[in-house]
């Protein structure tokens, strides 16, 4: 079981990082940060990008993204000659900066040209200690990047809100949704939230099981697919006696988290309606709350045919690590 790094240790290594103190750099202008969500700069010679340094970088920050049908990049990034990273080529709101020099160096920084902006700076004193420091840091480096870009796209929701008070009264959960949802159903035991797009539909689940539904160590990824099947086939409207499943050909993946200080079971994989061709990405938070004797569930599932997935799964993970439990 892997975990993954949206944590506070995340965050406290960008602050320790950062490079800031000097009051000059507090009160210097600094232009707003530009970008796509989830798009990389990488700023290194073509020397290097075309060696095996150049492979190593590719290899972990183009590496394909979990629990998705079709293979997509973690990152769209694009590489950058050190000389022509001046002007408004250095607004861009994350980016990786490799060199040779005459030490070994991994630095993290905010707001060093733009903000908010976040960037890696790797100096290595050769080839091969330049590979051998992006391999040691690049799961670091990867989660500071991933939390940095929830937390724009958690601002880009917060310009028009949907409120569901109802949500709060009925699971003691509130979550920031952007005004493009809808409620499409809604009752004591479970609430589905719709965004629809030209060519299908972004979906919020929230309901909540008992602590026993999910058991331990081997028992975890299984309990979680019965719970998700059974509430498909019993919530979710299918045509044709069809029903909403876990795809059996893809494994889940299964990680460790937190939402709102909570432990939580994350897992990501594929859903299926079996015999209609209908089938998409899921992101399912089994929230342990232990006061209220019971995991919470949050999860979001796209069906958008023909379409890159990345990005829609991206903002459903934002919206559901907005949650605030009460």
């Amino acid at each position: 079981m892997k975990t993954l790094l949206y944590s506070a240790l995340v965050f406290s290594l960008l602050l320790v990082s950062c490079d800031e103190s000097s009051s000059n750099k507090k009160n210097r202008y600094l232009p707003d940060s530009v970008g796509r969500i989830n798009n990389l700069q990488i700023i290194i010679s073509n020397d290097l990008w075309n060696n095996e340094v150049g492979e190593k970088i590719r290899e972990h920050f183009a590496a394909l993204t979990d629990g998705l049908p079709q293979q997509e990049a973690i990152f769209s990034i694009n590489q950058m000659n050190p000389e022509a990273h001046q002007g408004f080529a250095r607004t861009s709101r994350t980016f990786l900066y490799v060199t040779l020099g005459s030490e070994d160096t991994v630095r993290l920084k905010k707001n060093v040209y733009a903000k908010p902006q976040v960037g890696a700076f790797i100096i290595g004193a050769s080839e091969e200690r330049l590979v051998e420091l992006i391999d040691q840091e690049q799961q670091n480096i990867i989660g500071v990047f991933k939390a940095s870009e929830i937390k724009e796209r958690q601002r880009r929701t917060n310009i028009a809100l949907l409120r569901v008070d109802s949500l709060k009264e009925r699971f003691g959960v509130t979550l920031k949704l952007p005004s493009a949802y809808r409620v499409a159903s809604a009752s004591d035991n479970f609430y589905w939230l719709r965004k629809d797009l030209k060519n299908g539909t972004t979906n919020i689940l929230i309901y909540e099981v008992p602590l026993t539904t999910i058991g331990k160590d081997s028992m975890i990824i299984g309990d979680i697919i019965k719970m998700r099947d059974s509430i498909g086939a019993g919530y979710l409207p299918v045509e044709e006696d069809g029903v909403f499943s876990t795809e059996e050909a893809y494994a889940p993946y299964l990680f460790t988290s937190q939402i709102d200080g909570k432990f939580a079971y994350e897992t990501k994989g594929i859903w299926e309606v079996k015999g209609e061709y209908m089938a998409g990405p899921f992101l399912n938070f089994a929230i342990r709350d232990e006061k209220n004797d019971r995991y919470l569930i949050l999860e979001g599932f796209t069906y958008a045919p023909s379409v890159e997935k990345r990005d829609l799964q991206f903002e459903l993970e934002s919206i559901l690590r907005s949650a605030k439990i009460e």
